[in-house]
């Protein structure tokens, strides 16, 4: 295109700004999809043939970067003065009380990702070794240590439950021994009292 740039955003400048503005509403994303479409059309201006009607053309071009800027706006997060504080039950449904995520994310980096790629997201030892790097052995070596490692700390802590169970029912028969006096031990009193009935009678 021979005419200069300059004078065709003097031209059509305000006819994209109405565009953008209807398709975006007033404010700043529509100025930005005013700027993207003059950048855009400035890269493109020296293979633009002279044929071409170029308010259509700029007008398709801001349709586009419209388009980008409102898919871009869905994805934006939305700022807000109050954060609910209140824990998600996606991708986590019933809550944590077996500590199984703090578990997982305790875990070395590799065994981590093995897990989740794996076991969480059903992908095969080969696709999961493309994402996280090396070989497919090494991918299901990792997996295997990292499901280890969970099941070892569960099983500690199993443990660990059942011991002090079984503490707790040591202390109560301790504690009974303590209000029965020592000769109630082993039956040791109940059967001297039998005794001394026999004798008596």
């Amino acid at each position: 295109m021979r005419e200069p740039f300059e004078q065709a955003v003097q031209r059509h400048g305000a006819t994209v700004l109405r565009v953008c503005r209807a398709v975006l509403g007033a404010g700043p994303d529509a100025d930005d999809a005013w700027s993207e479409t003059f950048l855009a059309a400035m890269r493109a201006w020296p293979e633009l043939p002279e044929t071409t009607n170029v308010e259509a053309w700029l007008v398709r071009v801001s349709r586009r970067k419209a388009i980008d800027i409102t898919r871009a706006r869905a994805r934006r997060a939305i700022p807000s003065d109050e954060i609910p504080d209140r824990p998600s039950p996606l991708g986590n449904p019933g809550g944590d009380e077996l500590g199984l995520w703090a578990a997982v994310a305790d875990l070395p980096e590799r065994q981590r990702l093995a897990i989740a790629y794996h076991y969480l997201g059903g992908l095969p030892h080969a696709e999961t070794a493309a994402i996280i790097g090396g070989s497919a052995e090494a991918v299901r070596r990792a997996a295997s240590d990292g499901v280890g490692a969970l099941r070892r700390r569960y099983r500690a802590d199993e443990e660990q439950a059942s011991a002090e169970a079984g503490r707790g029912r040591a202390g109560e028969r301790i504690r009974a021994e303590e209000r029965n006096g020592p000769e109630e031990r082993n039956g040791a009193g109940a059967r001297a009292r039998a005794r001394e009935r026999r004798a008596e009678s």
